[in-house]
């Protein structure tokens, strides 16, 4: 059986691309707060001692960008100013602006309803083009891939010895990487686990390395470590100077961290900031759902699914189903039973997922997908039974 390696990353909610995603998901969980239709699309950047927050906005609530960003910035653990950013001491500027008249007239009346459709999910056209993927496999109990779900966990873990004080020489920057053996399509041992660790300049690298093995590796990775696994912490001998003071950071550079770390395919757009509008996100969420339903239904052992979208129209222009051989039936008539069961217009997306509520802060750190400790409703399994009659029908004709 062929043994291959398979490498997936995350980063702790201090790294400078985290903050950037976080205030920006928070400014759109500000609006929608105040405006379940408002329409977000908003960016940010941090630097030393600067966040700059802009992009384009349409909506009827009153909100503080400033006293947001400056909120996140202490939740994260920047409080004081020789971390390169301090909430109380940086600058924030407000660079946000009124959303782009055409692209609100085609959101906001689709190319279907402007042919005379009267069906309520051909209103909303999706946000802009392109094409979106979504991922589930059985190899875990949250239908992830073992390395990005390993490397979140991880992540995680850094930040938590670091709040509780387990470890109160860390500081809020951190990266983790994890490799995994498999053997065909099994996970069979971690071969690898990489920690880049913000501290303070006082800690030894030896004694970070320890306490880093003894309180975050090992708890985490129970059961997964051998004798041959490489533990590697701060490769770079030392990682004081971190966060904005060492790299700026801005929305959307983590996308293959938000996803499913390199395993499943990723369209290259990001979420974070985003309003459910925009298919970027809206259309990213529904194809999880779809193909973790698919998988939990037994249908497949593991299953991508992919929508094409243009700007303006409802409907999409394409969905493709991939169970990379897995599945019960041929691929063609498993989409058959996809498209039966699931609508892909955003409008019909937004109500099933009910995604014109301020829930999206959580998620701009540790994966939006996988997440079932904060149950969001792209992770619910309501669908099985539904998939599996459909498919009985299938092959009750068939027989």
């Amino acid at each position: 059986m062929r043994t291959k390696l398979i490498t997936s990353e995350s980063v702790t909610e201090g790294h400078p691309d985290k903050i950037a995603d976080r205030v920006s998901d928070a400014v759109l969980d500000a609006v929608l707060a105040q405006d379940p239709q408002g329409r977000v699309a908003c960016e940010t950047f941090v630097m030393q001692g600067l966040v700059l927050v802009g992009g384009e906005i349409a909506t009827e609530a009153t909100i503080q960008p400033e006293r947001i960003a400056r909120r996140v910035i202490k939740e994260v653990g920047y409080t004081d100013p020789d971390f390169g950013l301090s909430h109380e001491t940086c600058a924030v500027v407000n660079a946000l602006r009124q959303q782009s008249p055409d692209i609100a007239q085609a959101v906001l009346k689709a190319t279907e309803s402007r042919a005379g459709s009267q069906d309520q999910y051909d209103l909303i056209g999706a946000g802009d083009q392109g094409i979106m993927f979504g991922y589930a496999t059985c190899e875990t109990p949250e239908y992830m891939p073992l390395p990005i779900t390993m490397a979140h966990k991880l992540a995680k873990r850094l930040a938590e010895v670091r709040k509780d004080g387990s470890l109160p020489y860390l500081r809020p920057d951190g990266k983790t990487q994890v490799t995994v053996s498999y053997e065909g399509k099994r996970p069979v041992r971690v071969h690898t686990v990489l920690i880049a660790a913000q501290h303070a300049p006082e800690v030894e690298l030896g004694d970070l390395a320890a306490d880093i093995r003894r309180l975050v590796v090992e708890p985490v990775l129970d059961g997964w470590l051998d004798e041959d696994t490489e533990v590697l912490v701060n490769t770079s001998g030392r990682f004081v100077v971190g966060g904005p003071a060492s790299d700026t950071g801005m929305t959307g550079r983590k996308i293959i961290v938000d996803t499913y770390g390199g395993y499943g395919s990723h369209g290259g757009g990001a979420f974070s900031g985003k309003d459910p509008t925009k298919v970027d996100r809206s259309g990213s969420y529904m194809a999880r759902y779809v193909a973790k339903n698919v998988v939990a239904a037994g249908l497949a052992k593991e299953c991508e699914i992919q929508v094409a979208y243009a700007i303006g129209r409802a409907r999409p222009l394409a969905v493709n189903v991939d169970t990379f051989g897995t599945g019960i039936m041929p691929d063609d008539e498993l989409r058959e039973i996809v498209l039966k069961v699931f609508d892909f217009r955003p409008a019909a997306i937004i109500e099933r997922l009910q995604l014109r509520r301020p829930i999206y802060e959580p998620f701009s750190c540790y994966g939006h997908f996988g997440r079932v400790d904060l149950s969001p409703t792209w992770e619910a399994t309501d669908q099985v039974e539904e998939l599996r009659r459909k498919a009985a029908e299938r092959t009750r004709r068939l027989v």
